[in-house]
């Protein structure tokens, strides 16, 4: 049994991830900002814990990831203010970073984009910009840490439903649905092939347990 903490636990993403982890047995705990959404957490196969990620020191933060085997990082300010966005996407993501290495859980699977990277080629004047700089900068965080992690870069996400198929070798503009983004996030806890990896994928028509490996 694997103990995951899903960061960002009331997310599309994270509310399909839940039960296939905890289908295959695993203990899942779920960081929720919202107390309300704690029955949807539940349902999904979780245990909630209620902190807001924003405000949250990193020693708070170390004290909620202790005892779990991996973080996942699922979590984003979902648009809004360039300074929401700053203070979730880039400062609260390198906070749980830092916290989980002082935790001592290695593990960590970061939910990115596939666009990520200082040749992310958005304007500054985009309202696009505080995003795809805000995962640049965590990114290369998590990249220069001592961490076990791995970078997920799917393109835009649909609400298609999950094929359990992706395409890694030539993603395209990476358009998947969630449901293959949650899929591929437990595939890459359960295969250690793929910690410091950054894996870029979308839709395709390779089994995500193959596709990862490749």
């Amino acid at each position: 049994m694997t103990r995951v903490l899903i960061i960002g636990g009331h997310g599309k993403v994270a509310l399909r991830l839940a039960p296939i982890l905890a289908a295959r047995g695993d203990d899942v705990t779920s960081v929720i900002r919202n107390p309300d959404h704690a029955t949807d957490v539940v349902t999904a196969g979780a245990t909630p814990v209620v902190a807001d990620i924003e405000t949250i020191g990193a020693g708070e933060l170390a004290t909620i990831i202790a005892g779990h085997d991996a973080v996942v990082w699922s979590a984003g300010a979902g648009g809004g203010s360039p300074e929401r966005t700053y203070a979730i996407d880039r400062d609260a993501a390198i906070r749980s970073m830092d916290a989980a290495a002082a935790a001592g859980v290695s593990r960590y699977v970061m939910v990115s984009y596939i666009g990520s990277g200082p040749d992310h080629g958005v304007p500054e004047d985009h309202s696009f910009f505080a995003y795809a700089d805000s995962k640049t900068v965590a990114d290369a965080h998590l990249r220069e840490t001592d961490l076990d992690w791995t970078i997920l870069a799917p393109g835009g996400l649909t609400l298609d439903e999950p094929t359990g198929r992706i395409n890694v070798e030539n993603p395209g503009d990476g358009r998947v649905s969630r449901g293959n983004v949650a899929a591929v996030a437990a595939a890459v806890l359960a295969d250690d092939s793929t910690i410091r990896r950054t894996i870029t994928f979308g839709d395709g028509d390779v089994p995500i347990a193959e596709a990862i490996t490749a």
